[in-house]
């Protein structure tokens, strides 16, 4: 790749990290996205996205939790199906249009819910809440498997249901997130870790790049951000994650 082109596609994975780890996501989905600008083919987009978000994800998870606002509690249920769910899902290779599009649509429309009509106080703000067992385990085996299917850390449908369950507040919802997400990510690569092949040799400069970013956006998440412009971060995440669903 010419030397300009990776100095950009850099700039696009640091905006990318920025924006998402703002809400205690690891950003697959705008790396995916900004990857697809340059024709990478989908067998270097997916490896490269997972080792992204897994250092992300990381470095997400240090800040937040020294923040305080992991709730290792509420987590705990969510993982415990996600986990194996996300490594099955990393095995399976899923084809099918329409999937993408369900995928894409269900996106627009927690984005549109977000951003429109933000929670002022989740019932779930409580920073000690936590997450039912039985609808926590479901919702985690779901999200895992969508996270090893589509090769994210499964945190854009995670956040969504934490927010419009009432399971926890804005700045609750991205501390349990950039965790799980960590360990989603790590498990959907592990179900497929043959594509470690296909990393590509400007990897390197991506890798620096995401955790500026990350170093960025988790600050505006803890420090700067209010818990509705936060649901409203999220809701910018959430349509760029589906526009990379739908017309990717």
């Amino acid at each position: 790749m010419p030397t300009g082109d990776i100095a950009l596609l850099a700039a696009l994975i640091f905006a990318a990290a920025a924006i998402y780890s703002s809400v205690g996501h690891a950003g697959a989905s705008g790396y995916i996205a900004a990857m697809a600008l340059f024709g990478l083919p989908p067998a270097i987009m997916r490896p490269t996205a997972l080792t992204l978000n897994i250092l992300v994800a990381s470095l997400s998870t240090y800040r937040w939790n020294g923040a305080g606002l992991v709730n290792w509690n509420a987590l705990l249920p969510l993982a415990v199906t996600s986990i194996p769910a996300a490594f099955i899902g990393g095995v399976i290779e899923l084809p099918g249009v329409w999937y993408r599009i369900l995928i894409g649509i269900v996106l627009l429309l927690a984005a549109f819910k977000l951003f429109f009509q933000p929670r002022e106080n989740a019932p779930g703000g409580d920073p000690s809440a936590g997450v039912p067992w039985v609808p926590g385990m479901l919702a985690g085996g779901v999200v895992g498997m969508l996270s090893g299917l589509t090769g994210t850390g499964g945190g854009i449908f995670l956040s969504p249901l934490l927010l419009l369950f009432g399971w926890a507040g804005a700045r609750q919802t991205s501390g349990i997130t950039a965790p799980f997400i960590l360990v989603n990510s790590a498990a959907g690569l592990a179900g497929n870790l043959l594509v470690l092949r296909s990393l590509p040799p400007e990897l390197p400069y991506l890798v620096i790049a995401a955790l500026l970013g990350a170093v960025v956006g988790t600050q505006v998440g803890i420090k700067w951000a209010s818990g509705v412009m936060l649901q409203r971060l999220l809701a910018v995440v959430l349509v760029v994650a589906a526009l990379k669903f739908l017309l990717v």
